[in-house]
């Protein structure tokens, strides 16, 4: 399991790896919910912004030892994803018995696809997952079943101690002590199920930089705990923005004062930096939320401006 904050840099991590896989030549499916592998060197995009990928042609796919496969699952909504790796999983368990490929399964946004709600994860997994990652921000919210079956946890960031801890109360495993903090471009590294301490290792970097897929963020559906809300100071509501078009059009309706609460909170730029993970716009964000001088209406067109400026447009034109 690789787990972290969000934008902390597990997918930057699993792309280091798949890049070691294919030097050793060894076949890898990923699950990608949320497109963030689009253009993934060395592997057939399955699915895409508009288009969900189906059960025959991933098989087809896998039958070739020398392809690697992105299941890419942005079309479908959050709540249809499950279904949709329960579907599939049995299949691949099947060519992996016969073939014993793919070698390595990786399932980013594992939360998503093994949630903890479900109800026949044990009946899923019914088969151990030997050669599989998981990758989340948020281990409390998987399937127990399937993080009992984790020999390996990777931990990144400042919170890496917590998604040790988390695991274990998870999984009923006592949480080790004297847990160190990884810095810098160290990630911590725990096998719960050897008499060892976690440890410290420097993480390698990919040779290749994936491109945030524009879509997901402007018209996808984030989850709930990606989403912005506008509370107001009261807290008297609770509007969820779960892309960048909601936003914009509910920043555009809003009254002053929620839209000025937010923003001398500095709100907007916090969840355009860890949520959207666009530092551009969190940076010129930041300024019109420092900018005293300027009146709601000011700072509210000059950030919906940025907005719109960076993603409306990729949003509605042809992908390539």
């Amino acid at each position: 399991m690789i787990a972290g904050s969000s934008g902390i840099g597990k997918s930057t991590l699993a792309t280091a790896l798949t890049e070691r896989l294919v030097e050793k030549g060894l076949q890898f499916c990923i699950f990608d919910p949320e497109g963030d592998y689009d253009g993934l060197k060395g592997a057939v995009p399955l699915g895409n912004g508009s288009t969900a990928p189906s059960k025959e042609p991933l098989l087809e796919l896998i039958e070739r030892p020398d392809t690697n496969i992105v299941v890419n699952g942005l079309a479908l909504k959050v709540d249809e994803r499950p279904d949709f790796f329960a579907e599939l999983l049995p299949g691949l368990g099947h060519v992996r018995y016969r073939t014993a490929r793919p070698h390595w399964l990786i399932i980013d946004e594992a939360h998503h696809l093994i949630p903890k709600r479900r109800g026949d994860t044990r009946a899923v997994l019914s088969i151990e997952l030997p050669g599989t990652v998981l990758i989340t921000v948020h281990p409390e919210a998987i399937s127990t079943d399937a993080l009992r079956l984790v020999t390996a946890v990777i931990a990144l960031g400042p919170k890496a101690r917590n998604v040790i801890k988390t695991f274990c109360k998870e999984t009923g495993l006592p949480a080790p002590k004297d847990i160190p903090l990884p810095r810098g471009d160290r990630v911590l590294f725990w096998r719960p199920h050897e008499d060892k301490r976690p440890f410290t290792v420097k993480a390698i970097e990919p040779s290749q930089s994936l491109k945030r897929h524009s879509r997901k963020y402007a018209e996808g559906e984030l989850d709930e705990a990606g989403s912005f809300y506008f509370t107001g100071p009261e807290k008297a509501m609770n509007l969820r923005a779960h892309n960048l078009i909601i936003f914009a059009q509910m920043a555009a309706g809003i009254d002053d004062r929620t839209w000025e609460y937010h923003l001398h909170a500095g709100d907007y730029s916090k969840w355009f930096r860890h949520q959207i993970r666009d530092k551009d716009l969190a940076r010129e964000t930041a300024e019109a939320e420092k900018n005293k001088s300027l009146s709601a209406e000011e700072s509210r067109k000059l950030v919906i401006d940025a907005v719109r400026r960076r993603y409306t447009a990729p949003a509605t034109a042809p992908e390539q």
